[in-house]
């Protein structure tokens, strides 16, 4: 049930992986409950063997161990993951737009030995890896327009000549931040999050038959407008797992675009490829919910029109957004 994760984790930006083991591993940024300012200063990863239960592997990597790091509390955006050859690789960014790499020898950390990756080490966000079928690394990152490249993970640097500038663009593919790819029947997706509804509060994805392009824009798989009043963004990623396919994405809470959760929704291809838009909602992978089944109020995946519940006590007030701390906020109206 959404969101997936017990609720003191906020958990955005999320690459899901199943590799030998069966497990499901997901790899996000780490907001805070309450907070004023996206992502902190570690990562945390979470696995399932039926995304229903959760282990959790806290502290598998912070920004005191980045390989140029600004400070110990510096904030690090969105992840990747990947086993390339017997090492788990954790592709990370910081907030000043540095990204690097850091090893493992399991899907949980701890990650060590960072370096950096050249050049995108200096020039955006929110990496992304793919490990095609003859073993080459492609590796993509930006915001605003995507870049990518071959890369030697060895050396930590985009072979010369491969970089590939604008793969997606805001103005054709309505492309703001957060690329993730995989390959589906000799079919390369990116998908990222989409500004073309005017806020970047959709995942969109576009497809290729190379892995640096070009790509047509596919459409959109889903929006999270309407899951709170400060709604702003989404992030997340696609992955097969036993069989099927899924979404993973973020929800914001707290009234807040800084307090945002993990959340999964089942998705189809059809038979050319294509992805039909899914709804958001909270029954995520699980059975449709039974009308008498008590709800934690944090599951609400939509807020809307007269969603105020009376106050008990303390003169005039309503609640106007749902946290999981407290059950609600409560704001005074002055008559």
């Amino acid at each position: 049930m959404n969101p997936i994760l017990p609720p003191q984790f906020y958990i955005p930006d999320v690459e899901a992986r199943q590799w030998e083991d069966g497990i499901v591993y997901l790899y996000g940024s780490s907001d805070k409950g309450g907070g004023n300012s996206y992502c902190s200063h570690e990562y945390h990863v979470f696995g399932s063997a039926d995304m229903k239960q959760w282990t959790v592997y806290p502290g598998s990597f912070r920004s005191g161990n980045v390989h140029r790091s600004q400070s110990r509390t510096a904030s690090l955006y969105a992840p990747d993951c990947e086993k390339i050859g017997d090492k788990y690789c954790l592709f990370y960014c910081q907030e000043n737009g540095e990204e690097g790499v850091a090893y493992s020898d399991t899907p949980y950390g701890p990650f060590q030995n960072a370096h950096g990756i050249d050049p995108a080490d200096t020039d955006g966000i929110d990496p992304a890896i793919l490990v095609d079928d003859d073993g080459s690394l492609y590796y993509f990152w930006g915001q605003y327009h995507a870049k990518g490249g071959k890369l030697d993970l060895a050396s930590g640097k985009i072979i010369p000549g491969t970089v590939t500038e604008s793969i997606l663009t805001e103005e054709e593919h309505g492309f703001h931040e957060g690329i993730s790819i995989r390959k589906r029947n000799g079919i390369y997706y990116l998908i990222y999050s989409d500004i073309s509804r005017g806020r970047p509060t959709c995942l969109g994805y576009a497809v290729s038959e190379r892995p640096l392009g070009p790509y047509k824009k596919g459409g959109i798989i889903i929006d999270n407008t309407g899951c709170d009043p400060e709604s702003w963004n989404n992030h997340g990623s696609i992955a097969q797992v036993n069989g099927k396919w899924y979404v993973f994405y973020h929800r914001s809470t707290h009234n807040s675009r800084f307090s945002r959760q993990v959340c999964v929704e089942p998705i189809l291809f059809n038979e050319d490829g294509t992805i039909d838009e899914v709804e958001m909602t909270t029954q995520g992978i699980e059975d449709p919910l039974d009308c008498f089944r008590p709800l934690e109020a944090y599951r609400g995946c939509r807020l809307e029109g007269g969603c105020y519940i009376d106050a008990h006590s303390e003169g005039e007030q309503y609640y106007e957004y749902i946290t999981h701390f407290g059950a609600a906020i409560r704001l005074p109206i002055n008559i």
